[in-house]
């Protein structure tokens, strides 16, 4: 019997640790760094960008600071082990005119980001701010509350609500809406309600239709890189102050440490048009799929004047394309989805409120706004590809895109989060891929391989190096960056290198208005001067695993086949899960694990078991071993075969973050 064989055992275990990798979120911890000052160039170029900004128009901060009534008294958000989750004054230094080392429009949007606490927004409607890099909205109903995308972790939503609960009333939810399915929107939900009350059916979960699809899936199967490019955009292991991270575009940082949960929808929004009423609240729903997230929807409470646009509006330009990675989005799907909103409920708005920065009020400020911001993105979308058709390339494109004036003159258009040079490479991605056309760029050399080309070219790593010194003195940090980053590729023990790249990725995060553009870049200089050696990684909660549908499950095990140790081998083994009345024909061949799902077809060997077994042995290390001794697992067949379908993995146990800014 395979259980029985210590090696088979471990060959489970090993199996299972390595896809708890594929869930893993990077979380390190910010640490001392070493920083340069601005240059006198990067103090010059932030002078003359100022002097391009609209600073006369202040209404942005009048919205940010409008309604405020109170905060914590005690700064600090923990977890049960005491362990600060959020710190709501770790941005305190963001205030007073923009020191050297920080884009002066960037400053400004980060000194009304750090605003925290609760506001009136208008009658029955209430927003807590600063909590998460997203923001919780709370409906005042009949006899309770409506709850609008409940933050990151259950601590900082916990905490949210106490503001609530203490200001406005300690009244009981009755309905918790996700406006989309990324987990900043719902992950703290079982801080605010519990599953007990959700299934006793006293409390609604509204969402949109494909949420628990999209909640589970979209950093499944790439996780492990997502994670890791996360650090860079949200500069994670960044010190907070003027020369580190000073806000992540759309909030200032996402909390660390605590409780992501998921309560699965017990309503589902699956057309625009689809009404609803919540404890005497009528709510009007519309759709957007493939917009900001590929489940979203807006909604309208007519009884109150109230558009909420979820994150398909926000105080700054978002991104068609995450740094950290993702499908590409459908920029003149987004655009016409504000247009459709305000068709639908534009004339019947009084105030419009959001799931990242400050509301809106008035009939025509929220028109405007809304139109302003949609011209946004189809201008990037019509002019990406216009240039396009005109045989740009998209960093061609990248490099000649800009908003018409008309548009940059509404603070909200500005590229604090996403910009017009990433968008315009994504719409370009979208049409076109990745490729140019040029055959030049049809198969180029990798990177280590190329950057030895280059530098012998020049001369050597020391010609180089004074190329790269002589563009760096005079300001152009682009090619320093350009040429350092090749010697560091050649040879990245070349000490100088490595510090003069870390210089000039610093220079060009002194200057970007982007904030991700400034994490990335100060990230780099970080690891361009100390590459990563330990993570400090957590498992994605047990609620998204659970959510984890079995054919996800089974797409995560194919994507850990090792071509060699599959080689030559095939098998077919069947999973059944009675529990859930599932079987899973599982086939191994020409190195490929295709799910052919509930076929009867024969196989070399069956496991039968609870699902919850299953994603035990899989998650969280239980033995297989045990779970033959207790029933729990039979195996019938040939157990060398299943055993030969295991080994067929790779079983690298989790290593260090993989280099990005070095080979």
């Amino acid at each position: 019997m395979l259980a029985s064989n210590r090696n088979s055992r471990q060959l489970w275990l090993k199996a299972s640790a390595l896809l708890s990798v594929g869930l893993v979120a990077w979380s390190p911890v910010a640490q001392a760094q070493t920083v340069g000052a601005a240059t006198p160039q990067t103090i010059a170029a932030n002078k003359a960008f100022s002097a391009t900004l609209p600073w006369s128009n202040t209404s942005e901060d009048e919205l940010a600071k409008r309604g405020f009534v109170a905060t914590l008294e005690d700064p600090l958000i923990r977890n049960a082990a005491g362990k600060v989750v959020l710190d709501l004054s770790a941005y305190n230094f963001a205030q007073g005119p923009a020191p050297d080392t920080a884009n002066p429009s960037l400053w400004r949007h980060a000194a009304l980001l750090r605003m925290h606490g609760l506001f009136k927004v208008a009658p029955k409607i209430w927003q807590v701010r600063g909590f998460d890099i997203s923001v919780m909205s709370i409906i005042e109903t009949d006899t309770g509350y409506i709850v609008i995308d409940p933050l990151t972790v259950a601590e900082t939503a916990k905490a949210a609500m106490s503001l609530v609960k203490k200001h406005v009333g300690d009244k009981p939810i009755h309905a918790v809406i996700y406006t989309h399915s990324h987990a900043d929107h719902f992950g703290g939900v079982k801080g605010i309600v519990s599953e007990a009350d959700v299934a006793a059916g006293k409390v609604k979960i509204i969402a949109p239709s494909g949420f628990m699809e999209h909640a589970v899936s979209e950093n499944l199967i790439a996780g492990p890189a997502m994670s890791r490019r996360a650090v860079f955009q949200f500069g994670t292991t960044l010190e907070r102050g003027p020369a580190g991270q000073v806000g992540a575009g759309i909030g200032m940082e996402v909390p660390v440490g605590g409780a992501l949960g998921l309560i699965a929808p017990t309503d589902i929004i699956e057309r625009t048009g689809q009404t609803m009423t919540v404890d005497g609240m009528r709510i009007e729903f519309q759709v957007t799929p493939g917009t900001e997230a590929p489940a979203e929807m807006n909604f309208f409470f007519p009884d109150l004047g109230a558009l909420c646009l979820a994150e398909n509006a926000n105080v700054t330009m978002h991104n068609i394309l995450p740094p950290r990675g993702a499908l590409v989005r459908d920029s003149k799907a987004w655009a016409d989805y504000l247009t459709e909103s305000m068709n639908l409920f534009g004339a019947r708005t009084e105030v419009m409120f959001v799931s990242h920065g400050w509301p809106r009020w008035g009939r025509q400020e929220v028109a405007t706004y809304v139109a302003n911001h949609r011209d946004a993105y189809k201008y990037l979308h019509d002019q990406s590809v216009r240039l396009m058709n005109q045989g740009m390339t998209a960093t061609e494109i990248a490099e000649t895109i800009a908003l018409p004036e008309i548009l940059t003159q509404q603070w909200y258009n500005h590229g604090y989060y996403g910009t017009m040079s990433h968008n315009s490479k994504a719409v370009y991605q979208r049409y076109l891929g990745w490729y140019d056309a040029n055959p030049a760029n049809l198969n180029p050399l990798p990177p280590e391989a190329v950057a030895k080309r280059y530098v012998d070219a020049m001369g050597g790593a020391d010609k180089a190096l004074g190329i790269a010194k002589t563009a760096f003195d005079a300001g152009d940090y682009r090619w320093s960056a350009e040429l350092a980053s090749r010697i560091v590729f050649a040879d990245t023990t070349n000490k100088p290198a490595r510090e003069l790249l870390a210089q000039s990725f610093e220079q060009m995060g002194y200057q970007a208005e982007s904030m991700l553009w400034r994490n990335m870049y100060l990230n780099g200089a970080q690891e361009a001067r100390k590459t990563p050696s330990v993570p400090n990684a957590g498992t994605v909660a047990p609620d998204m695993i659970s959510a984890i549908s079995s054919p996800q499950l089974f797409d995560l095990l194919a994507i850990r086949v090792d071509p060699e140790k599959a080689k030559g081998k095939n098998i077919a083994v069947a999973f059944v899960f009675p529990d859930r009345n599932e079987r899973y024909r599982l086939v191994l061949r020409n190195s490929v694990m295709v799910n052919e799902g509930p076929s009867t077809e024969p196989v070399d060997a069956t496991v039968t078991m609870p699902r919850p077994a299953f994603l035990g042995m899989l998650f969280s290390g239980t033995s297989p071993a045990s779970l033959v001794l207790r029933g729990v697992m039979k195996i019938d067949g040939k157990t060398d075969a299943l055993r030969a379908f295991m080994g067929s993995l790779d079983t690298a146990e989790p290593k260090p973050p993989f280099p990005i800014v070095t080979p």
